[in-house]
């Protein structure tokens, strides 16, 4: 005698890989809202962290030759909570520190170190070198030289548009500081640009130990 067996069944699933692939869909997206939906509504992933401010006009283009010459394809800036990498690199990444980066450059590949915390960890003229020859400060570094930025005048036709889009993305440049971008790169050459983007990753909080045993679990300064 045949039973009758609902369609709604786990029995219809194991035989129907295209309800099978329907219903995974379905769960994973689910499951998927209600991770991420309420992070848009968290204060920590949706405001600045203290001392985040949107980045000046050169650094702003020092950003996207960065983006242009595939740097984010060999170094990350997400230094994860593990305790080898916030004892080599400094604090962990937080996302208010990223919320004015449109894309963020978190990256995962590390042909090169973390450069979340590089900022101020040398000196305009190492970083000059660097870039220029990598190999001249970093004897074993396979990182290649970039020696044209040194001679490339940096464009400034385009600056206010790019912050104009910014703005439309949530980034809060004044009509002053937009007014102003031009001027601000007048006479600098990309790698001018470049170093200022480099200088400026992660300062708001090199003094910031990774240290939650003091009132309210907050991290403790050096």
């Amino acid at each position: 005698m045949s039973e009758n067996r609902s369609f709604f069944s786990h029995e219809t699933l194991e035989k129907n890989v295209g309800w099978l692939i329907i219903c995974t869909i379905v769960v994973v997206s689910i499951a998927g809202l209600v991770q991420i939906v309420p992070l848009f509504f968290q204060h920590s992933t949706t405001e600045p962290d203290p001392g985040i401010k949107p980045y000046s006009a050169l650094r702003l283009m020092g950003r996207d030759i960065y983006i242009r010459e595939g740097c984010v394809g060999c170094h990350s800036q997400q230094i994860r909570t593990l305790q080898a990498e916030t004892e080599r690199y400094g604090h962990y990444s937080t996302a208010g520190e990223s919320v004015y980066d449109h894309p963020f450059l978190w990256g995962s590949k590390r042909t090169g170190p973390d450069l979340a915390r590089v900022g101020g960890r040398y000196s305009d003229d190492w970083q000059r070198i660097h870039l220029r020859n990598p190999r001249d400060v970093v004897p074993e570094s396979v990182m290649p030289a970039y020696p044209w930025l040194e001679r490339t005048v940096l464009p400034t036709h385009d600056v206010q548009a790019r912050m104009h889009a910014l703005r439309r993305l949530g980034v809060p440049y004044t009509d002053d500081e937009i007014a102003k971008a031009p001027a601000e790169l007048e006479g600098k050459t990309e790698e001018d640009a470049l170093v200022a983007y480099l200088q400026g990753l992660g300062i708001n909080k090199r003094n910031v130990r990774v240290d939650t045993a003091v009132a309210g679990g907050q991290p403790a300064k050096e």
